[in-house]
């Protein structure tokens, strides 16, 4: 791809950047905040975009740590980039070569393990490294940059979609790392993530009285009554009576997962009050939205029959709806062509001495080349497309899940994913999985991932708005296989018909007279 003056401006910006996306990357990574709870990296990034000039929405479409913002050079196409910031509960790893929770923490805190932390500086550093070239080179149009929290439970995609902040857009450009083949520095071409549901289950018991009201006690609530079995009972119920019926659910191909996770259960006493409140999730991950339904149908079944025998009413409450994705081989090529342009990251030795060190650390003879050898290549697309074919029936249209895949139908996407830091293992051992997280967090060993995404997106955006055959053609490839473009024959719409489920107790850091901390206490034995 020959590069435009603007392209190679955008390039020296961010090696001229590289020092500031180092560290903001490790500012991210040590906040570590987890799902709906990210308040210090949302204030960190409406801060910094802010400063840099963007009109910024704070708290859209109802998510409090979610954020919209825009920047226009004129009229023209606007591109559509974005963040991801939330952590996961339960990896929290310092920045180091030997296990080690952040200052402060115990290792049940929060800890970046994709890492969103380098996902969303890649994005902005790509953002700003466009702006810059645009009005350098006095290119017309704008730019969108969403703040996406929650996307491990697959949260903010659906609802901004459903509320329209992908509309309008010309192009989006979709990043994540990743580091197996075949989606190893590539870019998704005819097989995208399928569909993903998530929901919490409530159960409730505000009635207690009414199991036992005529068994004959001598003092009405007494100790010695029979009372309902209550909220937490209820929840064990729905536990078991779905993993037990999980075969019977849906037919045993597609590639298909439903997982779980207690959130809420009953109070924290030994006495013998029946529990009056339980939360349940479940995440559901299907190739088709069909099937999606077909798990809930069985769901809210076993639900139902788990409240009536313990005495509670349920309620479900959704987390997500997303849709499956949609491919755009036009988009595709351009971002693959930025791609070669671009090249794969490469680790220097300061990297492989990060690297040795933790091998040697474990035990392990240190390698003179210790990273995976396919994160220094790259992979043709339809190369990665017939490897990833080849595992799954010529009639499953979507593989694995993701909701990058609700901005698919209201834009051109391209999903592209730039190989994360990961380590080769000897013959017959494996790396413990804060290896992985450390690695996302040390700048020698994550700067050259984020590099190398934002140079792509920087690159591909500025193709876009300069290259109007390009955008054309991937406009145009859009409204085919949508049938019209948004509304069109052939466009699924927004499933996300519910508020943002911010009010359940989602895993969080708190601050009470005993000072900060994660929900589970520091002191907790390390296992």
């Amino acid at each position: 791809m020959i590069q435009s003056p603007a392209q190679l401006f955008a390039l020296a910006d961010l090696v001229d950047r590289a020092d500031d996306l180092s560290e903001w990357t490790a500012t991210i990574f040590n906040y570590g905040e987890t799902a709906w709870r990210e308040y210090r990296s949302a204030a960190w990034y409406i801060e910094r975009l802010r400063a840099e000039g963007f009109d910024v929405e704070e708290g859209s479409a109802g998510m409090p740590t979610a954020f919209c913002a825009d920047w226009r050079n004129g009229e023209g196409p606007v591109i559509g980039l974005y963040a991801e910031f939330d952590a996961v509960p339960g990896n929290c790893q310092a920045a180091s070569t030997r296990r080690e929770p952040r200052v402060g923490l115990g290792f049940q805190a929060g800890g970046h393990t994709d890492p969103h932390s380098g996902l969303g500086m890649a994005g902005l550093g790509a953002l700003l490294a466009i702006k810059a070239a645009m009005t350098k080179h006095n290119i017309p149009g704008g730019l969108r940059f969403t703040g996406e929290p929650a996307e491990k439970v697959r949260g903010s995609k659906p609802i901004h979609a459903a509320a329209g902040y992908y509309d309008g857009l010309a192009a989006i450009l979709s990043f994540h790392p990743f580091y197996m083949l075949p989606m190893c520095n590539t870019v998704r071409w005819d097989t995208h993530c399928g569909a993903a549901y998530a929901m919490v289950y409530r159960f409730i018991c505000d009635t207690p009285e009414a199991w036992g009201l005529h068994d004959g006690a001598p003092i009405p609530q007494s100790h010695s009554a029979v009372r309902a079995p209550g909220a937490n009972d209820a929840l064990m119920m729905m536990y078991q009576a779905s993993k037990s019926l999980r075969d019977a659910i849906l037919p045993h191909q597609g590639g298909w997962s439903i997982s779980e996770a207690i959130l809420t259960a009953g109070q924290a006493t030994a006495d013998n009050l029946p529990a009056g409140l339980a939360d349940l999730q479940y995440m559901i991950r299907v190739p088709t939205i069909a099937m999606a339904d077909q798990v809930t149908v069985a769901l809210d079944r076993n639900a139902e029959a788990a409240a009536a025998m313990t005495g509670c009413r349920y309620e479900r409450h959704w987390v997500c709806k997303s849709r499956h994705g949609l491919a755009n081989h036009a988009i595709a090529t351009t971002v693959w062509q930025a791609m070669q342009a671009v090249g794969a990251p490469v680790w220097n030795e300061a990297a492989k001495v990060v690297a040795r060190e933790i091998q040697t650390g474990l035990g392990m003879a240190p390698m003179a080349e210790p990273f995976i050898d396919a994160m220094s290549t790259l992979i043709d697309p339809q190369a990665a497309e017939a490897i990833l074919r080849s595992d799954l029936p010529p009639s499953q249209l979507n593989s694995t899940s993701d909701d990058y895949t609700d901005m698919t139908w209201h834009a051109p996407t391209a999903r592209f994913y730039v190989a994360r830091p990961a380590l080769k293992a000897p013959p017959g051992q494996a790396y413990p999985s804060w290896v992985m997280n450390a690695l996302g967090g040390i700048p020698a060993t994550i700067d050259p991932m984020v590099q190398t995404a934002a140079k792509i997106m920087a690159l591909s955006a500025l193709r876009l708005l300069e290259d109007p055959i390009a955008r054309a053609a991937a406009m145009d490839e859009f409204k085919i296989r949508t049938g019209g473009g948004i509304g069109g024959s052939n466009w699924t719409a927004p499933l996300c018909d519910y508020p943002a489920p911010i009010h359940f107790s989602w895993p969080e850091y708190v601050t009470t007279s005993r000072g900060r901390d994660w929900w589970i206490p520091s002191s907790m034995p390390a296992v």
